[in-house]
Parts: structure tokens; C-alpha cells; sequence
């Protein structure tokens, strides 16, 4: 098997797909977390201010999404097959949620009847709410392992089986981080009462993704053994969750004392460890049969050819470093406080 630097293809690709999807959490999650929000904003002004505050960067964060689904179908075709259609369910009902998500944003601000505004604030809220929230319940149902049997084949049996405790634990847990996340992001582009508000909401935010953290954590402790192997067998991997606890303490702390920019830079921090330590626990697995292990997927049984996997990582070691420039280029674009004007949403 062809190397790179003393790691497999295979591996190389595991961390260029756990890559993108790390950036398609912390950028999309910020306007997940800011879109739950918006009717907790009473005011228009409010609202407006809030939803231009993601209203130029919203659509380029999700391109992160799409280059993450494709890396992973370009490298690892037989997960992507068997995951997709497995959790078929919460797939569909997420591309539901971001169409009308997007419909939302761009339909608000066409009419002026108050009724117009109240419908699209409520589909925006709700479909924000919701992506946040099926993106925690699949990543739980990862984790905990899904009825996968011969020829990679998915069998489970419940038209609703992927609601089980551990992914709707997931899914709040996910759901208070990204509205954390997002807080912070509002905070950065706001002024005023709107800023003194979301002061007080992400307080209560925090409070809550903490003890739904606590909570998840403690489960997959009793619950989910498997999850916790590699750490017992190599303890010099507990400086990882050490550090994520350590991120979130100071999430809070730098929020405490105003230091929102920092605070938002470890707020992305928080969410990179955490799916490091998603990263940690199942690798080299990337599906957990819950049927057998013999059935389960992993970096090497799921893996396109060897040259295919080399093409892909010279085309990334191009394009990506032009992704996150560009990247970089729209946030300093449209940095500082939103101010409102005609082309405004």
C-alpha cells in the first residue's frame, strides 16, 4: 500500500473528508446557531440585522458541505453507499429543511405584509433549528453503530429507528453548541440592545450545551463502551478530551469577560476537538455494525484504488489552500457590524 509522509492513502483521505466537514461545522454552524435564534428577536430591525449578519456568507459555507460529500463519495465509495442509505430518513428530511431554509432568506424581505415576514422568520427559525439538530442525530447514530449485515447492506427495521436516545442526545447537545456558536457570531456584527440581548441569550445557551454535553458524555461512558478503546488503550490520547474541555471552559470565560472575537475562535476550536475526538473513537472505522464487526466499514474495505486515492490528494493539495483563501477573503470582505441600507434582506 502506497504511503505519504508514513501514512496510508486511505488515512490521508479519512483526515482531508474529517477536514472539510470540520469547516463546513464551524462555518455552518455559526448560522445554524444564528438562524435558531431568530424568533427569539422580537423586533424587525432586530431580525433584519441578525439575518444580514449571515446573509452574505451563508451560501458559501454550504459549498463545504457539498466538496465534503463529494470527497467522501471520491474516496471511500462503499461507506458513502451504505451510509446514505441507511440513514436515508434524516438525509431527506435535512435537504428538505435547507431548501426551505434558503427559500426563507431570500423570500423574507420581497413583500412588506406582516404576515409574509412572520411565515418566512418562522420557516427560517424552525429549518435552522432542525439542520442543526439532524446533523447531532446522525453523527449519534455513527457513533453508536447502525444495523449494517453482509454485502454492506443496511437492515435495520423501524421506519424511525434512527431516533433512538443516543442520537436525539447527540442532536441537543449539537443543537446548544452551533446556537452557542452562532450567539457568538451575532455578537461580533451587532451593537446596542440587539448586543445586550444576545448577551443574555448566550449565557443560557452555554448553560445549556454544558449540561447536554455533561449528560451525552456520561451516557456514552456506560453506554457505549467501544467508543472509549482506543483512549484506554493508548492514554496518551486523553490530552485530547483534556483540551476540548479546556476550549469550552474558555468559550465561557472569554464570553464573561467580553473578548468575543477570542471567544468565537474557540468556539470553532470546541467543535474541530470534538469531531477529533469523533475522529479518534472510530478510527480506522468509519461505520460500526452493530449486527457483527465483521460487517463493519472501515478506511480500507470502503476505499476507492490506490491511484485514484493519489490523483485526489495532489488535486486537494492544489485546490485547497485556494478554498480557504477564498474563504478568507469573503469573511474579511464583510467584516465588522451590519449596517443596514436598501440591498439589505
Amino acid at each position: 500500500m502506497e504511503t505519504l509522509l508514513g501514512l496510508d492513502y486511505p488515512t490521508w483521505w479519512f483526515l482531508v473528508v474529517g477536514a472539510l466537514f470540520s469547516g463546513y461545522a464551524i462555518l455552518d454552524g455559526f448560522d445554524f446557531g444564528a438562524g435558531a435564534w431568530h424568533l427569539f428577536l422580537k423586533k424587525e430591525q432586530s431580525r433584519r440585522i441578525a439575518l444580514n449578519a449571515v446573509g452574505p456568507v451563508w451560501d458559501g459555507n454550504e459549498v463545504w458541505l457539498v466538496i465534503g460529500g463529494g470527497a467522501l463519495f471520491a474516496g471511500f465509495p462503499v461507506m458513502y453507499a451504505t451510509f446514505f442509505s441507511s440513514l436515508y430518513i434524516p438525509f431527506m428530511l435535512f435537504l428538505v429543511f435547507i431548501i426551505f431554509r434558503a427559500i426563507a432568506i431570500e423570500f423574507r424581505g420581497k413583500e412588506e405584509m406582516l404576515w409574509w415576514k412572520k411565515l418566512w422568520d418562522t420557516c427560517y427559525c424552525i429549518s435552522s433549528i432542525m439542520l442543526a439538530f439532524l446533523l447531532g442525530v446522525v453523527l449519534g447514530n455513527v457513533l453508536q453503530g447502525l444495523a449494517i449485515g453482509p454485502e454492506y447492506q443496511y437492515q435495520g427495521s423501524g421506519f424511525f429507528e434512527f431516533l433512538n436516545p443516543y442520537a436525539l442526545m447527540t442532536g441537543a447537545t449539537t443543537l446548544t453548541l452551533f446556537m452557542s456558536h452562532g450567539a457568538i457570531y451575532l455578537l461580533l456584527k451587532t451593537e446596542g440592545r440587539l448586543f445586550a440581548k444576545l448577551t443574555l441569550l448566550l449565557k443560557r445557551a452555554m448553560i445549556a450545551f454544558m449540561v447536554s454535553f455533561g449528560i451525552t458524555t456520561l451516557y456514552t461512558l456506560l453506554y457505549i463502551p467501544h467508543l472509549s478503546d482506543d483512549f484506554k488503550n493508548t492514554p496518551a490520547l486523553f490530552v485530547l478530551p483534556l483540551l476540548t474541555f479546556l476550549s469550552i471552559a474558555n468559550v465561557t470565560r472569554l464570553a464573561n469577560k467580553k473578548r468575543f472575537k477570542l471567544a468565537f475562535l474557540f468556539s470553532a476550536l470546541t467543535i474541530s476537538l470534538l469531531l477529533s475526538l469523533v475522529a479518534v473513537e472510530l478510527y480506522p472505522t468509519l461505520l460500526i455494525s452493530t449486527i457483527d464487526p465483521m460487517y463493519n466499514i472501515d478506511i480500507y474495505n470502503a476505499a476507492a484504488s490506490q491511484k485514484s486515492l493519489g490523483i485526489m490528494l495532489t488535486i486537494t493539495a492544489i485546490g485547497g489552500p485556494l478554498v480557504l483563501g477564498y474563504t478568507y477573503f469573503v469573511y474579511r470582505t464583510f467584516w465588522g457590524k451590519v449596517t443596514l441600507d436598501e440591498t439589505s434582506y
